[in-house]
């Protein structure tokens, strides 16, 4: 079975590019466009890796990502945050989530996927 990797972005150009670089490499993935229904997608697919955006409609992806590691079927699913703001206070924001790492926008599409990749055990 191949790798799978579920992305949370509500910017759908960044969607789009990011599903179809994993797609081409093999990858089943998931979508979601918010917080609330990427964790509760998490839990039923259980991916290898998650990409969430920082900035989402309904929380902080930093606050999604807690809740997802207090959750047992969720805990140790690697997360990488790919943003903007890659500014000290983003950075800061993520260094204390466990498992985790952080790419920054715009994503280079020749090494995305072996950026992923390096996350997943």
């Amino acid at each position: 079975m191949g790798k799978r990797a579920l992305i949370i972005d509500d910017n759908a150009n960044n969607l789009t590019l990011e599903k179809d670089l994993l797609e081409l490499a093999g990858f089943a993935v998931f979508v979601s466009q918010d917080a609330s229904s990427g964790i509760a997608m998490a839990g039923k697919e259980k991916p290898d890796v998650i990409i969430m955006d920082v900035r989402l409609p309904d929380m902080r992806g930093s606050e999604a990502a807690k809740i997802l590691r207090q959750r047992q079927e969720t805990s140790g699913i690697p997360i990488v945050f790919v943003t903007a703001s890659v500014m000290a206070e983003g950075k800061e924001e993520i260094k204390d989530i466990t498992n985790s790492g952080f790419i920054g926008k715009p994503i280079n599409t020749r090494t995305f996927v072996a950026e992923i990749s390096q996350f997943i055990k």
